[in-house]
């Protein structure tokens, strides 16, 4: 897979950032925490050199929990502080203004014993649709960013103050140009970081189908009231398999079209809806190493 997506306010957003680096104290990187390293922008690391890092893992609450718990541990290892937390639920971002305080306490006690009053600049930085707008809203305990279910909407930068001590640099979300591993394109398709006529739907879905198949089997029974999968067969690859799960998934909810056949891309959309509401579970598509 060969996805080509570069908006030229992205190409803005990368110059934006290396001009404000300077101004502010750390770097907040909010990341989706089912997909840790496909949602991360790998620029990001060269853009903020140096700077301290909180790595705030979002939609926990759709995310596997033993798996989140692992993700917290490989950040901490590389010296990030982690911040777990659902947006959308509110869960988690009281706790941000105590995360960043905790992250520069050797700053602010250098500040202090010069007698200056400072207050905390922190950049924002997360790609299309991470849910970055939702939490800056929620940490500010107002509306201040944009916020919509559609990858992009959020076009300049802007300063948001949360307390007196405390401000947060907005950025646009930023995306790199080609996705040269096949499962990060993935990935971000399934969560809807990519804009859905990127890929044929009912091919996403054959792929999202077998990735549940083999990882979260019970998810797939449960939620489709499935007896049984069908048995992958010796050599059959990810669309074949996919195709026939959808198929079982699509002739147990009714989804029949003329002839008896299983309307598969409507059963590819509603998988896809489904999963992205968290309404089959809560899962996690890559771990640490």
């Amino acid at each position: 897979m060969n996805i080509q997506w570069y908006p030229g306010h992205m190409t803005k957003t990368r110059r934006m950032i290396a001009q404000q680096i300077k101004n502010v104290d750390a770097v907040c990187e909010i990341l989706d925490a089912r997909i840790p390293i496909s949602s991360r922008n790998p620029d990001v690391d060269e853009l903020t050199a140096g700077k301290p890092r909180l790595v705030v893992l979002n939609r926990v609450d759709q995310a596997d929990p033993e798996a989140t718990r692992r993700w917290a541990a490989y950040f901490r290892g590389k010296g990030y502080a982690v911040l777990e937390c659902s947006a959308k639920a509110g869960s988690g971002t009281k706790q941000f203004a105590g995360a960043v305080r905790e992250l520069l306490t050797e700053k602010i006690k250098a500040w202090e014993a010069k007698g200056a009053q400072r207050t905390l600049r922190v950049m924002i930085l997360g790609i299309p649709n991470v849910g970055k707008s939702t939490f800056i809203n929620r940490v500010a305990g107002r509306k201040t960013a944009k916020a919509e279910d559609r990858p992009g909407v959020t076009r300049s930068q802007q300063w948001v103050p949360i307390d007196r001590g405390l401000e947060l640099l907005d950025t646009p979300g930023i995306l790199w140009p080609k996705f040269d591993d096949q499962s990060v394109g993935l990935n971000l398709a399934y969560t809807g970081a990519v804009k859905d006529d990127i890929l044929d739907t009912e091919t996403l879905g054959c792929h999202l189908m077998t990735f549940l198949g083999m990882r979260y089997p019970d998810a797939l029974l449960t939620g489709y009231k499935l007896t049984a999968l069908p048995e992958r067969e010796d050599g059959e690859d990810d669309i074949a398999w996919g195709y026939r799960l959808l198929e079982a998934g699509g002739r147990k909810r009714g989804f029949l079209i003329s002839g008896g056949e299983v309307d598969t891309e409507r059963m590819a959309k509603i998988l896809l809806d489904e999963f992205r509401g968290g309404k089959l579970g809560r899962f996690t598509l890559e771990l640490p190493d």
